[in-house]
């Protein structure tokens, strides 16, 4: 949460003061902002960034606006979704019962909301046809079914992976 800059800690000469109600006060000294503050019985808050001439401050209640503030914070934080990417590691040497098992739980991962990286490792000579192991990624794919895929499969090392997320509705 952002601070603002209140009463006595602001050092400008002069400020443009806005009233509680939105009330436009003008420029006026800082010592006479501070006294109808004091009137008032409000704080006297710097609302623009520094560096503009002259500062704009506003007449209002600090502990309420900033429990406000906290409270926005925290209802936001409440409707954030997080997700999670889930990983299934497959094998150049996979059958299609393995396949069609891993498939059925990444469907269930992607109808939970999380995405899922699918991954195979190539190990020795399976290093010399990598394109058996994107065959079998785009086959594992076709079986998931209802998804997008994010990243296409491709390969970084002795590694060969893809992205899937849930698909739009």
């Amino acid at each position: 949460m952002k601070e603002l800059t209140i009463n006595e800690r602001i050092r400008d000469r002069e400020v443009r003061l806005i009233g509680s109600d939105g009330t436009q006060y003008g420029v006026i000294s800082i010592n006479e902002a501070r006294q109808i503050a004091d009137e008032q019985g409000l704080d006297l808050c710097k609302v623009s960034p520094d560096g503009v001439t002259p500062a704009t401050c506003k007449l209002m209640d600090y502990g309420k606006y900033r429990y406000e503030q906290q409270k926005k914070e925290k209802e936001a934080k409440k409707n954030q979704k997080v997700i999670e990417i889930k990983e299934i590691r497959l094998s150049a040497t996979i059958d299609t019962g393995d396949t069609t098992r891993l498939a059925a739980q990444t469907a269930k991962f992607l109808a939970e909301g999380n995405k899922v990286k699918a991954s195979i490792r190539l190990k020795g000579r399976q290093q010399a046809h990598p394109e058996l192991a994107v065959d079998i990624i785009n086959d594992y794919i076709a079986l998931v079914g209802d998804c997008t895929v994010e990243k296409k499969p491709t390969q970084e090392g002795r590694n060969i992976f893809t992205i899937l997320a849930p698909a739009k509705k």
